[in-house]
């Protein structure tokens, strides 16, 4: 079955940079949010105001509210927050979505309590359907400008992965296919964690060496965890792992680095999610994460303590002198 019409759930920055993208040559296109206001907004002006200033979109997408409106199409992409993925597939299997649609997470984030990645989630409420993931070092702002990126893609259907790497990619969104869906979606989940300590870092005007050092035992942390969950080392390393990790931790782009900014500078948790639009992803994740390496016996000390900082009230000079203060040992990767 040939792609013809593809539907986007989630009308936040990321979102509509996808559909901005996907929707230059005036295809067949919908985007779903839930909050009518913003939707109604959309039709209104085609721009995003809230969370892509600037960013206009075709009158060829269809903007809508009633998840209804999205269950006819090809191809069904997963774009809202991850606390909330759950709930809208739900909804979502409520409708006359058919069995050859393929359904993709561009979602980064792993459910609190059973650890599941996102794609898993979308297999409990649709077994019979093919799943893709999509993830990489993916800045909203950027790509709706424009700018060349790269990510990569992976579906249970390696056939449809080849397909969509065709009708989505193009010159300045370049897609590389990947052999496995949990590598890729547990590097983009894990790295937003890592970001909020880069963020500390930057803070605390701790230098590029320390920030340096920090993302290398963060890619370190992220690979013996992410293969204990069932990664594959090599996708680690690739788009989704390292490349992600490195654009989230250094952009001023960066929602959950700029969470771990304000952090070092004094501002409360409660205080900085109050002034935001968006959804950090680094602050659910942190938790999942937590709770994942606990159950499987996994170190991670800088996860441990983001996990300390957000959710136990420990101070972030404490968390920070604690990682440094670890004993000295090999480098092992």
């Amino acid at each position: 079955m040939k792609i013809q019409s593809t539907a986007i759930l989630g009308a936040g920055s990321w979102g509509t940079a996808l559909a901005a993208l996907w929707s230059s040559d005036g295809r067949n296109l919908r985007l779903w949010g839930r909050d009518e206001a913003l939707v109604e907004q959309l039709r209104q002006s085609r721009e995003n105001p809230d969370y892509l200033p600037g960013v206009k979109l075709p009158e060829s997408v269809k903007v809508t509210s009633r998840l209804s409106d999205c269950a006819d199409v090809d191809l069904i992409v997963f774009v809202t927050p991850s606390t909330a993925l759950r709930t809208i597939a739900g909804q979502l299997g409520q409708t006359s979505v058919g069995e050859k649609a393929i359904l993709m997470s561009c979602t980064k984030g792993i459910e609190h309590g059973s650890g599941k990645r996102m794609s898993e989630i979308l297999q409990e409420h649709f077994p019979k359907n093919p799943l893709a993931v999509l993830s990489g070092p993916n800045l909203s702002v950027e790509v709706a400008r424009g700018l060349p990126t790269a990510t990569v893609l992976a579906c249970t259907d390696i056939d449809r992965a080849t397909e969509l790497q065709s009708y989505l990619g193009s010159t300045k969104f370049r897609i590389y296919t990947g052999d496995e869906l949990s590598g890729i979606e547990l590097g983009g989940a894990l790295k937003n964690i890592f970001a909020i300590a880069a963020g500390v870092s930057d803070g605390f005007e701790l230098g590029d060496n320390t920030k340096a050092a920090l993302i290398t035992r963060a890619l370190a942390e992220m690979v013996r965890l992410g293969t204990m969950m069932g990664g594959s080392t090599r996708t680690f390393y690739g788009l989704s792992g390292a490349g992600d990790l490195v654009a989230t931790c250094y952009s001023r782009h960066s929602r959950n680095r700029r969470v771990g900014e304000e952090l070092g500078r004094g501002k409360s948790l409660e205080q900085i999610t109050a002034s935001m639009q968006m959804v950090a992803e680094g602050i659910p994740t942190a938790k999942s994460a937590y709770e994942c390496a606990r159950k499987l016996n996994v170190e991670t000390p800088i996860i441990d303590q983001i996990y300390s900082a957000l959710y136990e009230g420990k101070p972030l000079r404490q968390a920070m002198e604690e990682l440094l203060g670890r004993d000295q040992k090999a480098e092992r990767l």
